[in-house]
Order: structure tokens, then sequence, then C-alpha cells
């Protein structure tokens, strides 16, 4: 069980010691930890859930995104909490405890990832593994005020992870520091160490910003002036999101209901994104865990047991609509961004919300912050979530798009914008902001 020392983050701590040249290697000297859906050797992969962990055998070897990390100089301390079987953005897992959010102790960690962000915020590890599916890595870094990747779908090997929707997992990573963040990737995806390349543009997608909890000017300032500083405040260009996917991705009328033209509380396209987005993960949850579900019937927390469960009734109605809208997207935002552009989001709508958050006000919550991260998801492109310190004393962030395969290019993007973007933040702190 995670130990209240190490903020709950741990399931369970052993150490695996880099190849012996580690001091020539680019992770030299640094630690780090794995989500427990990560396979490694002698270990049982528990994915979050005591049943899992009863019902599956040790794994005979270790994930290939693990050991590329040992063998580039990292040790390996141990295996983080997670949420059961990775289907919550919440960070509270009812068998093994809610890892502890350093950042704001009252408030949840934000998951899948809760226990590989936690390490990295409370300083127990360097950097971590975890992966992301629907936001896993990109909302509790936001959460816990520190860094998140989410890279290209597909270049970073997944084998020996357990999948939880395949076409959208990707596994990912936190770091406290944007250099170690970067060398971490280049590491994962073998990616040669070249000059950094100037964005074309920087795109603000206003609307999103707009939906906001927090002041926009709060979030996109200290990127508009790090821009600015370091290339140029012509490269920044406005745009309303919403209406250009709605123009671009016809096959997102099928899922245009009522509650996804809540004019209000969201933006109409971009809801009806998150629920193609969320239909085709339940659909692909199913075709791989739905057998297991139904035949050992684990025990499942409260909320999670009514997700899965969904997951495992549903058909396969519409899921081809689900791939247009895919593709449609992908190609609205390939044309939106052009060669090295870059788009930038807030990575959530509200700060963490609070421990034991009432049930039905966290999922609408939930629900409008897939919408946000339906982008990354549908399209397979990279996104990183950069924190922006306190408001409120609380947590918040920006996220910045690239497209497909743009991995070297946006952590090099955020290691020359990172210095900037902090110092700039602590203005907008004295401010009173």
């Amino acid at each position: 069980m995670a130990k209240d020392s190490d903020y709950g983050a741990f399931m369970e701590k052993f150490v695996l010691q880099p190849s012996p040249s580690a001091h020539e290697l680019p992770l030299s000297g640094l630690t780090f930890a794995v989500k427990d859906l990560y396979d490694v050797d002698g270990y049982v992969t528990g994915f979050g859930n005591p049943d899992w962990a009863r019902t599956h055998p040790a794994a005979t070897s270790t994930a290939p995104a693990v050991l590329s990390v040992l063998r580039a100089g990292a040790t390996c301390i141990g295996k983080t909490v997670m949420d059961e079987m990775a289907y919550s953005i919440e960070g509270e897992n009812i068998h093994y405890g809610t890892p502890r959010n350093p950042c704001a102790p009252d408030r949840i960690p934000g998951g899948s990832s809760s226990g590989s962000a936690v390490a990295v915020a409370a300083k127990l590890v360097d950097f971590a593994l975890g992966s992301d599916t629907g936001g896993s890595v990109r909302v509790p870094a936001s959460y816990c005020g520190i860094l998140g990747f989410r890279p290209s779908h597909d270049v970073v090997s997944t084998t020996g992870v357990i999948p939880m929707a395949q076409s959208f997992d990707s596994m990912g990573w936190f770091a406290r520091n944007p250099v170690i963040l970067n060398r971490v990737g280049r590491v994962l995806m073998q990616l040669p160490d070249v000059d950094p390349v100037n964005p074309s543009q920087i795109i603000i997608a206003e609307d999103c910003f707009q939906l906001s909890a927090i002041p926009s000017d709060r979030l996109t300032e200290p990127l508009l002036k790090s821009v600015n500083k370091l290339f140029g405040g012509d490269l920044v260009k406005h745009a309303i999101l919403g209406d250009y996917v709605k123009e671009k991705v016809p096959s997102l009328k099928q899922f245009m209901t009522e509650e996804t033209a809540d004019q209000e509380n969201n933006i109409p396209s971009l809801a009806a994104l998150s629920s193609a987005m969320r239909l085709l993960q339940r659909y692909e949850f199913k075709k791989h865990h739905g057998e297991w579900v139904s035949t050992v019937k684990p025990d499942l927390g409260p909320g999670m047991s009514e997700r899965i469960w969904k997951a495992i009734r549903t058909t396969d109605e519409n899921v081809d609509v689900c791939h247009s809208v895919r593709t449609e997207l992908r190609a609205a935002l390939n044309a939106l961004l052009g060669d090295c552009g870059v788009l930038a989001i807030p990575t959530v709508l509200e700060p963490p919300p609070k421990l034991q958050c009432d049930p039905i006000r966290l999922e609408a919550l939930l629900v409008k912050t897939f919408s946000l991260l339906s982008n990354a998801g549908l399209t397979g492109f990279c996104q990183v979530s950069i924190p922006l310190g306190l408001y409120d004393n609380l947590p918040v962030a920006i996220s910045l798009l690239a497209k497909h395969g743009s991995d070297g290019f946006l952590l090099n993007l955020v290691e020359s914008l990172y210095k900037n973007i902090q110092e700039e933040v602590g203005i907008a702190e004295k401010k009173g902001y």
C-alpha cells in the first residue's frame, strides 16, 4: 500500500539500476517512477484494481519504454498509483488511496496517472512515466503544477503497456524541468539533438480561453509576452476554434445534441468532438476488457463502476462516424497549423476540484474538459501542458499542440519559452493575479 511519507504516490517501491556506463548517458543520475500499467519483469502489473492484480500473473519482461530510459542512465524507484483501469481523469482510487496533490492538498491530483504526477510534483523523482488516452497526463500535470507531455500517437512503443483504448493510447511523461522533459522525450522517441526551429505561428484559441474559469489574460499573457520577446509578436494569430471545427468537420452533425448545443456552458462543436471521442473510447475499451470485466465482475469504486459498465454495454453504432470525425479533424487542424504552427488552449477549464467533490458536478466539469482534451486525442497530435503558477492559490496551466510527428520541435519550443514564461508568471502573481 502507498505510504503517507510518499504522498501516497507509490504502489510499491523497488530499484531498477541503469546500465553500468551510466555517467556518459543522457539521463545519468536521474530517478523515475512508472505508472502501474507498464510491465516490469517479475512484478504484477496491477492496472489500478486489486481484482486485476489477483487474476493476472507477474510480467515476464519489461516494457520497452521503461527499458529505454533505464538504458539511458536513469534509475527506477517504483510503480505509482493510478485510477482503476485508467478510466478516469480524477486521480482518486478507492482501493489504494488517492495520491496527495503537493500543490493543493485539499484538491484532487488528476488522473489516471495520478501517482506519477504527484511523485514528480513532490520531488520524489526527477521524472515519471504515465499514459494519456483521454487526458491522463495533461490533466494531472495541470492540477499538480508540473510539465506533462503527451507525444504524438504511436511514436513511442506501447508494447508491455496495458491498453485502455488503443487508437488513443499514448504513453507520456512528467517533469518539473523543461530540459529533463526534453531529454526524456528524445530518449523515448530516439530523436537526434537538433537546433530549435522557430514556430511559424502561435494560434490562440480565443473561445477556449473565454470558456475557462480563469481570466483569459492570466493564461495567455505569460505566453504572448514570451513569444514576443523571443520570436516577435507578429507570429501570434487568433482563432475561434469552435467555429473553425464546425465548418471543417461536417461529420460532427451526428453528435450535435441539445446537450452539446448549450452555448452558455460549452462550445457546441467541441462538445460534440468530446462525445465522439468518448464513444470511440468506450467501444475500444470494451473490445480490450469487456470479457474480463463481464467474467470477473471486479470490485470498482463509485463512479468508476458506472463508467466501466456503460462501456461494456456500448454497441458499434456510430463508430464509423467517429472515424470520419477523426479524419476530418486531423485534416482541419493540419491545415490550420501549417508547418511549425502551434495551437494554444487552456489545458483544463478550472483549477483542480476539491477531494470528494459532488460526483454530478465533477462529471459535468470533466465532460466540459474533454472538449479541450479531444483535440489532441482525436488527431493524435502532440501536446504539452505548461504550468503557469498559482491563481487564487491553485495551480493553472496552458497547453501547446503541434502536428503529429512534431514532438522534437514542440519539446525544443517549450525549453526555449519556459524560463521567460515563468518570469512573466512571477510578474502576474505579484500584481495579485
